[in-house]
């Protein structure tokens, strides 16, 4: 049943840092090695993601963070994810004959939040300046980096979608990179350059924001420099829950880590007994997912309309009742039971030599974004805004100024005894992965495996909706093949509709640095091609 991905734990007392990418992990050591701290280090390995994995992340996507005070031994939160344009219409886009956002349209544009992301987690709890992080990054822009396998494969499947002008041919000149080749993105770099010299303005105000709003109106949107200049990251209460002998922390909604912390409540009530037997584990686990998506998918959406239900969501008693529903040998559909009242919206991990850790996520959402390129700024904008919904009666649905309902999570795990860090650690992957995240904790909690071992087990992938594209329907399960045979053959008796895939990052893309006393443990994920590296 293990995966044998051929992987080591990498092991540090001085530092480690951990993402999808080798160059971007490299990155943020040596920012370690400088004299930086988990932020500097989580911020750099982003801004190198940005140019060697640009269609996962950027500049015109969003961040959210936690982040471990060893010396308060406090953690903190930061969102710093956009918003909608101040003129957002979704009557507009009713009268034009949608029934929900387009993801490759202006629409689905909403406000980058990642360089006052950066800006603001490095200015709080950083020890270099914003310029100095930001320099790797900039030169494998200006000069070249070498494409990877796993890289390549994702820019070629997301060309089609790319809508950039001839004059600016960042993405598509001539077509998406080989493996091996060597690949430079002159017009990011200028923007980089930009940040570089002035700051958070060289991009919210300004030739890049007057460069960004122009083009989406351009095409139809609704953006405006107001919109851009008036963003802010935001910190944030974060939100947890006990599960076992640990505190398991997420940032609160408008990001899915709320999924993840319900999964979690309701798969703690079953007995050791329930969950001895391989295949029934997979069954609870798979139906304990479902019943926390029947809820959070609706209620997710900006904070200050999920706020009036978090309490009883994030409640033992909540999980108990919904562990009711949960038939323990037959998958069974589930629907909200809690619902907010609608009068009333790529992964990084690191830890220092101070013990001090930054889980750290930034993303465009699904393959560069919304596809729109702003010309002479090689600024892929994120597509998030196309979570909104259009539905006048689903808290998530698209108006001016709020923010929408967002997959990003960055995890952090503590000991409820002592407030020590234990994990920080985090699963990319859209829909899955408040699913990864559950199932990774799992493997290190209830099984005692170690980081890397946690992310080599199998996983699977519930399809939360109908995806009619695909003719795959909502709560179909995909498993991936290094299951036994045995398991996925019995797994089916359970009513469950299955799929079974190879191992892909379709299954979550994941990094953990464990600390143990003063030896820092990490794994990486081996259905990607990055690192963890250590000092």
């Amino acid at each position: 049943m293990e995966f044998n991905s051929r992987r080591s734990n990498i092991l540090s007392t001085k530092g480690v840092v951990s993402t999808s990418q080798p160059l971007a992990a490299k990155a943020g050591a040596d920012i370690l090695a400088k004299g930086g701290t988990a932020v500097d280090a989580a911020v750099a390995a982003a801004a190198v993601l940005n140019v060697v994995e640009p269609m996962s992340t950027g500049i015109g996507g969003d961040v959210f963070a936690l982040y471990y005070k060893a010396d308060e031994k406090k953690v903190y939160a930061l969102n710093s994810s956009g918003r909608s344009p101040e003129l957002a219409n979704p009557d507009q886009l009713l009268e034009m004959g949608y029934n929900h956002i387009p993801a490759t349209s202006p629409f689905s544009v909403s406000i980058p939040g990642a360089v006052k992301g950066w800006d603001t987690i490095v200015n709080k709890f950083g020890t270099l300046n914003l310029k100095t992080i930001i320099e790797p990054a900039y030169d494998y822009a200006l000069n070249g980096f070498p494409v990877s396998e796993v890289i390549a494969e994702g820019w070629a499947g997301s060309i089609n979608k790319i809508q950039e002008e001839s004059d600016y041919p960042e993405f598509l000149n001539p077509g998406p990179p080989k493996f091996a080749s060597i690949k430079k993105l002159p017009f990011l770099a200028k923007s980089l350059k930009l940040i570089m010299d002035q700051g958070v303005d060289g991009f919210y105000k300004g030739d890049t924001a007057n460069k960004i709003s122009k083009h989406i109106q351009k095409l139809g949107g609704w953006i405006t420099t107001k919109d851009i200049s008036n963003h802010q990251a935001d910190w944030v209460d974060p939100i947890s829950t006990e599960y076992r002998d640990y505190t398991v922390w997420q940032c609160p909604p408008n990001t899915q880590g709320l999924n993840v912390l319900m999964a979690l409540n309701i798969y703690e009530g079953f007995s050791k007994n329930e969950t001895s037997d391989p295949v029934k584990e997979l069954h609870l686990k798979i139906e304990s997912v479902k019943a926390a998506f029947s809820d959070g998918l609706f209620n997710i959406t900006d904070f200050e309309i999920t706020k009036h239900v978090l309490p009883q969501l994030l409640s033992k008693d909540y999980a108990s009742e919904k562990r009711k529903y949960i038939d323990k040998i037959k998958a069974v559909s589930y629907e909200p039971t809690i619902k907010v009242d609608t009068s009333n919206t790529v992964y990084i991990t690191a830890v220092d030599k101070e013990g001090n850790g930054c889980s750290f996520i930034n993303s465009l959402y699904q393959g560069f974004g919304s596809g729109i390129i702003v010309p002479d700024t090689g600024i892929a904008l994120q597509n998030r805004g196309s979570s909104f919904s259009l539905d006048k009666n689903h808290p998530n649905y698209l108006e001016p100024n709020k923010r929408p309902f967002h997959t990003l999570m960055p995890g952090m795990v503590t000991n409820t005894e002592n407030n020590n860090l234990k994990y920080c650690y985090g699963v990319m992957g859209g829909m899955q992965q408040a699913q990864g995240h559950f199932q990774v904790l799992s493997n290190l909690i209830d099984k005692n495996h170690s980081p890397q071992l946690a992310l080599d087990m199998p996983r699977f992938s519930v399809i939360p909706w109908d995806d009619i594209e695909k003719d795959v329907k909502r709560d179909t399960v995909l498993l991936e093949s290094i299951f036994s045979d045995s398991i996925i053959n019995e797994i089916k008796n359970y009513g469950h509709t299955i799929i079974v895939n190879e191992p892909s990052p379709i299954f979550g893309g994941g990094q953990i640095i464990e600390t143990n006393g003063n030896i820092m443990i990490a794994g990486s994920e081996p259905r990607k091609d990055g690192q963890a590296i250590g000092l």
